[in-house]
C-alpha cells in the first residue's frame, strides 16, 4: 500500500524532531521537549504533553543512530497506511494521537501508584501500538513475518504477545530502559476507542 500523507507527515515531523533535538540543539532544549512527570520534577511543561510523543532517545555510547526511532517508524510506516485508507486521515489522526495520549495517561497513572517518583517519558512508542492494536483489530488475519526472531504469525497474535510481553516486564518491574506501561496505555485506549467508534460512530 502506497504510503499516506499522514503517516508520511508524521514519519517527517519524527525525524526533523530527532534531527534538531539529538543533533543541532542543546540537551536541554531537548529535555524541555520529553515529558517530565509533574508530581516529582520541576521540569514539567504542559507542552510536553504533545511533544514528547514526536521526541527519541539516541542509542547509548554517544552514537547519533536511534533505534528507538527507527523501529518506530518502520512499524508507522506498515502499520499506519492500511488504518488512514479505511478511516480517512482525520479520523486516522485523532485516533494516533489519542492513542499517545492515552499512553502517557496510563505512564502517570502507574508512576502515581507507585509513589511519583520523577520519571520522564519520550517517544511514538505508546502512538504506536495504538496503530498496531488498530491494524490487528481491522486485518486480524494479514500474517505479519519478522526478521528477528525469523517468524511469521497473523496480527492478531502479534499484538496479543507483544502486550503479553510489556505486561510481564511491566508488571515485573524489569529495569530494560523500556516504558512498558505507556506501550499498553497505547494498546489500551486505541481499542477503548475502536469499541466506541463500532458502537456509537464516529463524527470525523
Amino acid at each position: 500500500m502506497r504510503l499516506t500523507d499522514v503517516v508520511k507527515n508524521l514519519i517527517i515531523i519524527n525525524v526533523i524532531m530527532y534531527a534538531a533535538t539529538s543533533l543541532l540543539l542543546s540537551p536541554g532544549v531537548r529535555d524541555f521537549l520529553v515529558f517530565q512527570y509533574p508530581a516529582a520534577n520541576n521540569d514539567f511543561q504542559p507542552l510536553q504533553i504533545i511533544t514528547h510523543m514526536f521526541m527519541h532517545a539516541p542509542d547509548r555510547g554517544g552514537s547519533i543512530f536511534s533505534m528507538h526511532l527507527l523501529f518506530n517508524m518502520i512499524a508507522l510506516y506498515f502499520f499506519g497506511p492500511p488504518l488512514e485508507a479505511i478511516w480517512g486521515p482525520k479520523k486516522f489522526l485523532f485516533y494516533y494521537l489519542f492513542t499517545g495520549l492515552g499512553s502517557l495517561a496510563l505512564f502517570s497513572f502507574v508512576n502515581y501508584l507507585e509513589g511519583g517518583y520523577p520519571k520522564s517519558m519520550l517517544g511514538a512508542s505508546g502512538a504506536i501500538f495504538g496503530v498496531m492494536v488498530g491494524f490487528a483489530y481491522n486485518y486480524p488475519n494479514q500474517v505479519i513475518s519478522l526478521i528477528f526472531p525469523p517468524i511469521s504469525l497473523k496480527a492478531k497474535y502479534f499484538v496479543f504477545i507483544a502486550a503479553g510481553l510489556d505486561l510481564l516486564l511491566g508488571l515485573g518491574r524489569v529495569n530494560t530502559g523500556v516504558a512498558h506501561f505507556a506501550h499498553l496505555g497505547g494498546a489500551l485506549f486505541g481499542f477503548l476507542l475502536i469499541l466506541y467508534w463500532r458502537k456509537f460512530g464516529s463524527r470525523l
